[in-house]
């Protein structure tokens, strides 16, 4: 009892030494100074200090410092699309834009002098990026035009998340930033939304209810709230540009690349005379017959090594995570597989373990086969970990830094990566389609494509435009400073229309063969689609129960004289996942969700309308 006292009488002097020197401290800074609760709360019961209770915003962006800049000079076309936008906000009139400009065209421009205008009436507005990695470049934009600007996205943690949210709802923000999510962003008297990249398949919730995509939210919240919405892309999705062309949207356009050049008076003047990169098409099948069985084609390696002889900085592209693509016995030919999915291994080099990517489970690499013992056990495909291992032996003196899910788990690991690149700590950025999504790196002159094929021939009627759209994007990384950019796609297929689309900027002509082969298949957008799951651990009770609504939904159709078509059933394309075998029923038509509004279906079923992917 003695030893205690003494204790707390230190203590008792400490903390009140520490309150006479520095003023109010809180109970974690006396905690700090190796004064407890304890002592606190006894020195309160003597009259000494007093305890008080003090709401403490906890906000994302406190520490984000930027630097408050004049709004740029804009070029014509760029002043035409934002008067037009900003007329509908004056009008508050709910009207629909497509922003469709090159790379580099100025389109965040746009946005900010379509938000001043929004802001300076006493309107709020939302902005949207797809991916959590563009956030911090995105803040940092808006933040040098506007000082009261809230953050919503999954990074930040249930505090943040709900001051930001309380502070939103109060009013405190002019402008909120973030993911999808922050459609839902309680703004009053909201006078603009804008999805920027608003081709990103990112911007559906398709995994979790509700089941909901961005793009129509923002239509709904706009039209309730007459409000102007802002769909913004240099390649965007076909259906948006097919509505542009019909009318439901008003189509802005930006052809032309924009360089910013510093003015005298502080402001930012921009310059049309930035080219887009030349882009050069690489047939992989010559590469192999010529006895190049590298990874990098001749062309793409001396376009590397001048780069960086240059002292530029170089981007390589691959989307595909994980050392090797699969493992196999070169005896046998056995494939170790997930043993709850019915999909093969990824071996991942950063982890040395065998991945699964659709349950995320781990296992050592054997170092002999399952099937038969063998020791000769190989690792066949490539991913990215491979590319930067393979781009660590040609350029040894070459600082690298890799850009994919499996290094950006931390809080802030993107803004870290990012940040690091764009001060010139490395001259190789590698990694899989984080890297298209609208970043801004001027010092970037060379993007690589490794292997433009991945992802081309997926069983899904958007894998096509989903490859234009990775290749352009990724493309459009480069040459955005004071060099001339240029882009080495590398491929097996350079006759692919998607391909050859890309490597002309054509996104005119690819959305004209893309939507001509749509039309005549019956998808979207001359079609909706519904997509049935179903997941169960018996395969037999799958597949039969799979069969009923199948034969349940054909008889319906027929009694109310529906134009839908009941495609399937079939097994999904991973036919197994966490134990669950899964199984699916397409509906196509004018309004597959009348089959299925008042339909039941058995427990285990999922329905997403309006899927983005059959996959």
């Amino acid at each position: 009892e003695a030893r205690t006292r003494t204790r707390r009488s230190a203590q008792a002097h400490a903390a009140v030494a520490l309150l006479d020197d520095h003023g109010d401290r809180t109970l974690p800074e006396l905690r700090a100074a190796g004064v407890d609760t304890q002592t606190a709360r006894w020195l309160e019961s003597i009259d000494v200090v007093t305890l008080t209770e003090r709401a403490v915003e906890r906000h994302p962006l406190e520490h984000f410092a930027v630097t408050r800049r004049p709004p740029a000079y804009l070029l014509p076309a760029q002043e035409a699309a934002a008067g037009a936008i900003s007329s509908a906000i004056e009008a508050r009139r709910a009207e629909a834009f497509l922003l469709y400009g090159v790379t580099g065209s100025g389109k965040t421009e746009v946005y900010l002098e379509a938000l001043d205008v929004c802001v300076r009436g006493g309107r709020r507005a939302i902005v949207m990026v797809p991916e959590i990695a563009l956030t911090p470049q995105t803040i940092r934009r808006f933040r040098e035009r506007f000082d009261r600007v809230a953050v919503l996205h999954s990074g930040l943690t249930d505090g943040e998340r709900f001051d930001q949210w309380h502070g939103i709802a109060s009013g405190e923000y002019d402008v909120v930033i973030g993911s999808r999510s922050a459609v839902f962003a309680p703004q009053p008297d909201l006078g603009l939304i804008i999805l920027d990249e608003e081709h990103e398949w990112t911007y559906k919730q398709h995994d979790a209810q509700p089941r909901y995509h961005a793009r129509d939210v923002a239509l709904e919240l706009a039209s309730r709230k007459s409000a102007a919405v802002v769909f913004g892309s240099a390649t965007p999705d076909v259906g948006s540009f097919e509505l542009a062309s019909r009318g439901a949207y008003t189509l802005l356009e930006l052809p032309e690349r924009v360089r910013p050049v510093a003015g005298a008076d502080g402001g930012v003047r921009p310059e049309t005379s930035a080219a887009m990169p030349e882009i050069a098409v690489v047939d992989l099948r010559d590469e192999l017959r010529a006895g190049n069985t590298g990874m990098f084609s001749a062309t793409l390696n001396e376009a590397i090594r001048r780069a960086l002889a240059a002292e530029e900085q170089v981007i390589l592209f691959l989307n595909r995570r994980g050392l090797a693509g699969h493992v196999q016995c070169r005896d046998c030919g056995h494939v170790p597989a997930c043993s709850s999915c019915a999909v093969a291994l990824t071996y991942h080099r950063q982890y040395d373990r065998l991945v699964c990517h659709q349950c995320n489970r781990h296992w050592r690499l054997p170092t002999t086969c399952k099937q038969c013992g063998s020791p000769r056990i190989r690792l066949l495909g490539v991913g990215v970990e491979k590319v930067e291992a393979e781009a660590a032996r040609v350029f040894p003196h070459a600082r690298l830094l890799r850009w994919d899910r499996d290094v950006t788990r931390g809080r802030h690991a993107h803004e870290q990566i990012l940040a690091s690149f764009l001060a010139h700590d490395a001259d190789i950025l590698i990694g899989t389609q984080m890297l298209a999504k609208g970043l801004d790196m001027p010092s970037v002159t060379l993007v690589g494509v490794v292997n433009a094929d991945v992802g081309l021939h997926l069983p899904d009627f958007r894998s096509g435009e989903r490859t234009f759209q990775l290749l352009t994007q990724v493309a459009g990384r480069a040459g955005r400073g004071e060099r001339h950019g240029r882009v080495i796609i590398q491929t097996y297929t350079p006759e692919h229309y998607a391909i050859d689309a890309a490597a002309r900027y054509d996104y005119e002509g690819f959305a004209a063969a893309e939507l001509d082969a749509r039309r005549w298949a019956g998808y979207p957008p001359f079609a909706r689609l519904v997509r049935l799951t179903l997941a169960h651990a018996n395969p037999r009770f799958a597949r039969e129960d799979a069969m009923r609504v199948q034969r349940a939904l054909s008889q319906r159709r027929a009694e109310i004289g529906s134009d839908v078509e009941v495609v399937g059933p079939s097994p999904a394309y991973v036919p197994r996942v966490r134990g669950r075998w899964r199984w699916q029923l397409l509906l196509r038509g004018r309004d597959p969700a009348a089959l299925v509004r008042d339909f039941v279906l058995p427990p285990n079923w999922v329905v997403d309308v309006d899927p983005v992917s059959l996959l």
